[in-house]
């Protein structure tokens, strides 16, 4: 399929790129409560035997993505079970899209603990587009502060992907291996099935039908199977972090998608701590052994 066919059905315009990116700059606020249930639902669904979560709890690293969950009503639901595009973010007329990576930040003497009533304060920074051999790709870029009563406890810039539809013919980017194959200190194998995918999605509301319909996965966006969330795989990296360091504080945290991870194979999460022991490589590999998820954590 040449260029000029594939763009003719997702083909971002200049007039079109130009309304998206007059989404720069927008911001929003929304509160929340730092509850204990969702925390406790986390633990059982990550398969951890944590105490039961009370007042006063640390929240584990990435586990802020439990709250501040968007709770469009039903009616506003698109197509692919995500709510329907615009409002705070662009409405990117692609019709994939997929949380592509991330970098974390959090403040040492102020941890976001249960029973903390939180706020969000969320600023679109850059909009940005591009054209691959696959057809039209537009990021989106979104920081995050995220504040409790004694001040700013995490800061969070948050990688959006918008993608064209996948259609027959299309290459597919070469697998990789990880840089450090066969190094790993520590590894995980996990077995992502039905019940796993189903509890992440409704711990954090998620609609998307890709993690779920297994009929719209495939025949609409034409995937193998089911796909991992991929917070999900980031949140298992730092879980695996946690076990084998359970003191270790985590400063920073920068992960990156790269390659969707399904649910028709077990697949595994690794790392390997630095000699000094204030970093830690993380990545997570499919029943091929191909890189799916590459990561680092600094602690402090």
């Amino acid at each position: 399929m040449n260029k000029e066919t594939r763009s003719s059905g997702d083909a971002l315009d200049a007039a079109t790129l130009a309304h998206l990116q007059g989404w720069q700059g927008r911001s929003e606020r929304l509160g929340d409560t730092v509850t204990a249930a969702p925390v406790a639902a986390l633990s059982a669904t990550l398969d951890r035997d944590d105490p039961a979560p009370a007042e006063g709890t640390a929240l584990p690293p990435l586990w802020h993505w439990l709250y501040f969950l968007p709770h469009a009503r039903h009616s506003e639901i698109g197509p692919d079970g995500h709510p329907k595009r615009g409002g705070f973010l662009p409405p990117v007329p692609l019709p994939r899209r997929m949380w592509a990576g991330g970098r974390l930040r959090w403040e040492p003497a102020n941890p976001l603990q249960v029973g903390q009533r939180v706020e969000r304060s969320s600023t679109i920074r850059s909009v940005s587009h591009k054209s691959g051999r696959t057809g039209e790709l537009l990021f989106v870029l979104v920081e995050h502060s995220i504040a409790n009563e004694a001040g700013l406890a995490l800061t969070e810039e948050h990688d959006i992907v918008y993608r064209s539809a996948a259609r027959p013919g299309d290459p597919a980017p070469p697998p990789r291996k990880p840089p450090l194959d066969g190094q790993a200190a520590w590894s995980r194998t996990l077995v992502p099935d039905d019940v796993l995918l189903f509890r992440y999605s409704a711990l954090t509301f998620n609609g998307h039908r890709i993690h779920y319909d297994r009929k719209y996965v495939t025949e609409a966006e034409g995937y193998p199977g089911l796909v991992v969330h991929g917070p999900l795989i980031a949140t298992l990296l730092l879980d695996l972090l946690r076990r084998e360091r359970p003191g270790a504080f985590v400063a920073s945290f920068e992960f990156r998608a790269v390659r969707p991870t399904f649910d028709l194979h077990p697949f595994s999460v690794h790392g390997r701590p630095s000699a000094d022991g204030t970093r830690v490589d993380l990545w997570a590999q499919d029943h091929e052994g191909w890189l799916t998820m590459q990561a680092s954590a600094v602690l402090g």
